[in-house]
């Protein structure tokens, strides 16, 4: 457990954002499919990434990837269409996460995959991939964009290339466009018949080096942190203009919660405005799912009532998100209440206000995100955070960075 007393940010605090997990993850897996592995730069620390590295550099027959939803969806594809003989485990919740639909389409290119507990779900053994059986699949892509980044990573590698074509609706594209751009930049070209039809002809991955940005998704806790405090400013070193990556939505997500932003050289310098919406709020979190735990705290700190959509794939995470921001907003008097559910929920604001005199035990439910979405509320009361080491998955030294850029109050 972690007791954050009551702090303030330090005005002109400067944040050194650590590297995307997301982009690292897939440039690992694009770098192991080169004949000539690349030098990649600004490796991201978060243990999903060195899960990713040490399971690529291990010859045993089982991967076990932990708790790493990307690793395991990302491998699972790379060993099937590169006739890897491995069994794919990890916890017990990563058995509890769905991979059917990744399974599906694996199959019908080729590979044999054979559950060995429960249809659907980890663990799976990969028994190869001996000849391709279709040159066009379909995916649903409205469920983790995950399953269609694997396959689109691989693609070029299968003898025939690939028409895949997605149903329904498209959740998170930008982080398939995130993949598209990273398999540009290392020489493979995917062509975009429409916004649901990709093709991918028989292509070689090659670049001499390749640095991964910084990362977004870490970025939006320091939003978090400087909406709850007026008069507050930081800066966010390393982070792009032109990034792909979804979670750059914090940007206008936080506008109407009274945080601006500005690109200066070398990163964001982000500021409390002062302008927090009086009036209801509807966010879409479809294509940046992972910022819906952060924008839902801030939101029930400073009363602003707001209608959440896009938010399905939050029970499918590390935990189910959507019952675990329920769990812990109660203990501030704020309700969330399902609309639609999965699809949406609203979030009401504590009626008497939002109070700051309890030192409240936050629950993590072994979720990283869960961690640092409450943790800037240590700003408005003394907080404590039931799994400090949660945050080794996607951002070990966010603890670091918090004392660096706070004083007690």
């Amino acid at each position: 457990m972690l007791q954050l007393k009551k702090s303030r940010l330090l005005k002109g605090g400067i944040v050194p954002m650590e590297a995307s997990k997301s982009e690292c993850n897939r440039a690992l897996v694009i770098n192991a499919l080169a004949p000539s592995p690349a030098k990649i730069e600004n490796i991201s620390q978060a243990r999903d990434s060195q899960t990713m590295i040490r399971l690529l550099e291990e010859d045993g027959p089982v991967w076990d990837v932990l708790d790493a939803g990307t690793t395991m969806r990302f491998l699972t594809a790379y060993a099937a269409l590169t006739n890897r003989e491995k069994t794919m485990t990890g916890t017990e919740r990563m058995q509890e996460r769905p991979i059917g639909i990744l399974v599906d389409a694996l199959r019908s290119l080729g590979a044999e995959i054979e559950y060995l507990n429960q249809e659907g779900y980890p663990p799976m053994k990969i028994k190869g991939f001996q000849a391709q059986q279709s040159e066009v699949i379909e995916m649903r892509g409205d469920t983790s964009s995950q399953y269609i980044s694997a396959i689109l990573m691989c693609a070029p590698m299968l003898p025939k290339g690939l028409e895949l074509r997605l149903t329904g609706d498209i959740n998170s594209r930008p982080y398939i466009e995130m993949t598209i751009d990273l398999m540009a930049k290392f020489g493979v070209s995917v062509e975009e018949a429409d916004e649901r039809t990709f093709r991918i002809a028989p292509q070689t991955y090659h670049t001499d080096q390749f640095a991964v940005e910084s990362d977004w998704s870490g970025a939006s806790y320091w939003f978090s942190a400087v909406a709850l405090q007026k008069d507050s400013e930081l800066f966010l070193n390393g982070l792009r203009s032109d990034s792909t990556q979804g979670d750059k939505a914090i940007i206008e997500l936080m506008q109407p919660l009274g945080v601006e932003a500005k690109f200066e050289e070398g990163g964001l310098r982000i500021w409390n405005s002062g302008k927090v919406t009086q009036e209801a709020v509807v966010f879409d979190f479809n294509k940046c799912p992972d910022l819906a735990q952060t924008v839902a705290v801030v939101c029930g700190a400073l009363g602003v009532n707001a209608h959440f959509k896009g938010v399905q794939s939050l029970r499918i995470k590390e935990t189910d998100r959507t019952l675990a921001l329920q769990e812990q907003l109660t203990k501030f008097g704020v309700s969330i209440e399902p609309v639609n559910d999965p699809y949406e929920f609203t979030i009401s604001p504590n009626p008497e206000g939002f109070p700051t005199e309890h030192n409240p035990l936050i629950n993590t439910y072994e979720d990283h995100r869960m961690a640092m979405a409450f943790a800037p509320l240590s700003l408005l009361m003394d907080l404590q955070i039931e799994e400090k080491e949660v945050v080794k998955k996607s951002y070990p030294h966010f603890w670091e960075d918090l004392k660096k850029v706070t004083e007690q109050a």
